[in-house]
C-alpha cells in the first residue's frame, strides 16, 4: 500500500489549488448571494482539463483516474463546493458518452464538452422516482429512427441551461432491464423546462425541471443497447458519489482551517479559544475525522480504477462517510464560531448549506447503506 501522492497528483493538486484559491474563493459569495452560473470560470477550469477529467485524450480529454479527479475535486470544493459539484456532474455525463457512446458519438458530443463550450446534465430522477430510480416513468417509443419522450425529470443540475441533456428514459417494460440511456440536446421541439428552482445551498449552479413533450430524438443519440440504461446510470454514479464525497472533504477541509484561525485569534474568559482543553479536543477529532474520510475516499476511487469487484461498495461507503463527516465539521465550526458562523461575513454558513445536499444526491446516504448492506450479504 502507497498512501503518498504520486508527483503528477500533486501537479494536479497544486494547479487545482491555485485556480480554486485565485479564480473561484474570491467571487463565491457573490455567485450565491446573487445565484450566479460562473461560465466564464467553468470554461476556465475547462482549459486546465478539468471539464472531462477522465474522458479520453483523442477527443480533448486529460485521460485521468478517479482517484486524480478525488484530488482535484476536493481541492476546487475547498473554494466553492457548489461551482465544484457541478464540474463533477458535468464530468459525470461527459464520461458516460466517452464510455458507452460509440466513435462517432464520442467526437460529435465530447470535443465541445471537454472545453465546456457547451455544458452537460445528468438526467436520472424523476418527481416520483428518487431513491427508487429503476421506477423512473419517462417513456421513450420507437417511432421509426425517432424516440418519442414523454415525463419529466426534478431536481437537475444545470436544467434549462446545459446544452447537452443525458437521460435515462424507459423503452421498454417495469424494472432496471427496461431503461435505456438518450443524449438529448437543448433546443430539441418538445424539450422544455420548469421554474429555477430556490434551493438552501448551491445556489451558483441552476436547477430545473426537464420535461419532454412528444420530445422527437433520433436513435442515433442512444448510447450502448436498449436496456443498458440502468447499468450505465450506476456505473455513472460510482464515479460521481467519490465526486461528492471529495467536494465534501473540500468544504469541510475549508471550514476546518477557518475554525483553527477563528480560535486562534478569539478570546473568552481571558485566553484564547484554542487554549481550552475541551475545543482542542473537538478540534482533534475534526481533524481525524477528515483525515478518515479521505483515506477511504482514496481507497475507493484506487479500487474504482483497477475494476476491483468491490469497487461499488466501496465508492458507496466513501460517499456515506465523507459526506455524513464534511457536514459534521462544518457544523462543527460555525458551532465553534458562535454567532459570527451564522453570519454571512463568514464562509461557514454557506459552506454548511453547500454540504448538507451532498448527504442526498448522488443516492442518499441511506441507499449507501443498502448498497453495502446487499453487497456484505450476497
Amino acid at each position: 500500500m502507497d498512501f503518498q501522492l504520486s508527483d503528477d497528483q500533486r501537479q494536479f493538486q497544486d494547479v487545482a489549488r491555485d485556480f480554486a484559491r485565485n479564480e473561484m474563493a474570491p467571487h463565491a459569495k457573490d455567485w450565491d448571494e446573487h445565484h450566479i452560473f460562473p461560465e466564464d470560470t467553468l470554461r476556465k477550469a475547462a482549459g486546465l482539463g478539468f471539464a472531462g477529467i477522465y474522458v479520453r485524450e483523442d477527443v480533448g480529454g486529460s485521460g485521468l483516474g478517479r482517484l486524480d479527479a478525488a484530488v482535484i475535486f476536493e481541492e476546487l470544493a475547498s473554494a466553492c463546493p457548489s461551482t465544484a459539484a457541478y464540474i463533477s456532474i458535468h464530468n459525470m455525463a461527459s464520461w458516460m458518452i466517452d464510455r458507452f457512446g460509440s466513435d462517432e458519438q464520442r467526437r460529435m458530443w465530447l470535443p465541445s464538452l471537454c472545453t465546456m463550450e457547451h455544458f452537460a446534465s445528468y438526467c436520472l430522477t424523476e418527481p416520483g422516482a428518487g431513491s427508487d430510480a429503476a421506477s423512473l416513468k419517462t417513456r421513450a417509443e420507437r417511432d421509426g429512427d425517432h424516440y418519442v419522450l414523454n415525463g419529466s425529470k426534478a431536481f437537475i443540475s444545470g436544467g434549462g441551461r446545459s446544452d447537452v441533456y443525458v437521460v435515462m428514459v424507459r423503452t421498454g417494460g417495469d424494472g432496471p432491464k427496461g431503461i435505456s440511456t438518450l443524449i438529448v440536446p437543448k433546443g430539441t421541439p418538445g424539450l422544455s423546462f420548469g421554474k429555477q428552482e430556490e434551493k438552501m445551498g448551491w445556489n451558483s449552479q441552476p436547477t430545473a425541471a426537464v420535461i419532454f413533450e412528444d420530445c422527437r430524438v433520433p436513435v442515433a443519440n442512444r448510447l450502448g443497447e436498449e436496456g443498458d440504461g440502468f447499468k450505465i446510470a450506476m456505473m455513472g454514479l460510482d464515479g460521481g458519489r467519490l465526486n461528492i464525497g471529495a467536494c465534501s472533504l473540500g468544504g469541510a477541509k475549508a471550514a476546518l482551517a477557518a475554525a483553527l484561525d477563528y480560535a486562534q485569534v478569539r478570546k473568552q474568559f481571558g485566553k484564547a479559544l484554542v487554549e481550552f482543553q475541551a475545543l482542542q479536543f473537538k478540534l482533534a477529532d475534526m481533524e481525524t475525522d477528515l483525515t478518515a474520510a479521505r483515506l477511504l475516499l482514496h481507497r475507493a476511487a484506487t479500487a474504482l480504477d483497477a475494476k476491483e469487484s468491490d469497487a461499488t461498495k466501496l465508492c458507496a461507503m466513501a460517499k456515506r462517510y465523507a459526506t455524513d463527516a464534511g457536514f459534521r465539521i462544518c457544523n462543527d465550526s460555525l458551532q465553534l464560531h458562535g454567532g459570527y458562523g451564522y453570519i454571512r461575513e463568514y464562509p461557514i454558513e454557506r459552506l454548511l448549506r453547500d454540504l448538507r445536499v451532498h448527504q442526498i444526491l448522488e443516492g442518499t446516504n441511506e441507499i449507501m447503506r443498502v448498497i453495502i448492506a446487499r453487497k456484505m450479504l450476497s
